[in-house]
């Protein structure tokens, strides 16, 4: 259950509870395929509660449940860490980048 859109699945629903479409509009660039497989994989692991309604069409509601507003709040921690050390981040890359650079020169 890892792919780059499961991180954003689980933020988009911290506000509150989705309907399918209203999530795909705010995932931009994510297919409708992907939403729904992210979707299941995340509701088969407890993190999303799934909520149908008897209407025609049918109505249909995501949520996280407690354990995924709990892993939501871990990544809202990893967020704040990273824009924190941003700054940090990008010097170890120039560094390093400088290095590999120094590296692949001809002697």
């Amino acid at each position: 259950m890892t792919n780059k859109w499961v991180c954003l699945v689980i933020g988009a629903l911290r506000p509150g509870t989705l309907r399918f479409g209203e999530l795909r509009r705010r995932l931009d660039g994510i297919t409708q395929k992907m939403l729904t497989q992210t979707l299941r994989d995340l509701e088969r692991a407890g993190l999303v509660h799934r909520a149908v309604y008897p209407s025609v069409p049918p109505r249909v509601e995501y949520s996280l449940s407690p354990l995924g507003a709990n892993v939501g709040g871990l990544m809202d921690a990893i967020r704040v860490w990273s824009e924190t050390h941003i700054d940090d981040i990008r010097r170890a890359q120039e560094e390093y980048d400088r290095k590999a650079g120094e590296e692949l020169q001809p002697v």
